[in-house]
């Protein structure tokens, strides 16, 4: 009975912090498009709640999440893709975010037992890293011709360097520090609180 009641304590908790996860994602991708100086990519903030998800509640967790971060992608900030390859872009922004949270939940639980603040810290840098990698990866299968195009008209020699220091650049550095600097100081604060509620 014991274990049954401590089972509902722990689903409902899971479920109550998914939700509040979920939401933030919603709220932080609409606010970045929302702030955000015309024509420039946005910086994705909402991986840190992606990354915190995965490591409180599994990579199953941060798959969800990723994919509610790429739904709000394809519905607010997809449209100069979504005018070269509707499916080219639904696939590489949802796969994105899917792949991303399952990478940073599946290092994290691979980590935690060596160290967790460790874990925390590596799967803060996989997930940008998949993020923008797979980014990158749908703009060489499905966009190549377009994003020429945007190259030469930046002033780009190649369309690799653009693609680099145009489209993801200083965006990703700026992503990797501030998701390993909050979903670090976040997840271990909850882990914290979680570990003086089960004392007391």
């Amino acid at each position: 009975m014991g274990n049954q009641s401590s089972k509902t304590k722990f689903d409902t908790g899971k479920i109550t912090g998914l939700a509040l996860l979920t939401a933030i994602v919603v709220v932080l991708q609409v606010l970045a498009v929302l702030i955000r100086p015309s024509g420039v990519f946005n910086i994705s903030l909402v991986l840190a709640p992606i990354i915190i998800g995965a490591a409180l509640y599994g990579y199953k967790a941060g798959a969800w999440l990723g994919l509610v971060f790429g739904v709000v992608v394809l519905i607010t900030d997809a449209n100069a893709f979504l005018m070269i390859s509707v499916p080219g872009t639904i696939i590489t922004v949802l796969l994105k975010g899917i792949l991303a949270g399952l990478a940073a939940g599946a290092v994290y639980k691979l980590l935690e037992k060596v160290n967790n603040l460790f874990a925390v810290i590596v799967a803060g840098i996989v997930c940008p890293v998949v993020n923008t990698g797979i980014f990158l990866l749908g703009c060489l299968v499905f966009f190549m011709d377009t994003i020429n195009t945007w190259a030469q008209a930046s002033g780009f020699e190649n369309a690799g360097a653009y693609m680099i220091l145009g489209l993801v650049g200083v965006n990703f550095l700026i992503e990797l520090a501030v998701n390993l600097v909050l979903s670090s100081v976040i997840v271990r604060i909850i882990q914290v609180a979680k570990s003086n509620k089960k004392l007391s």
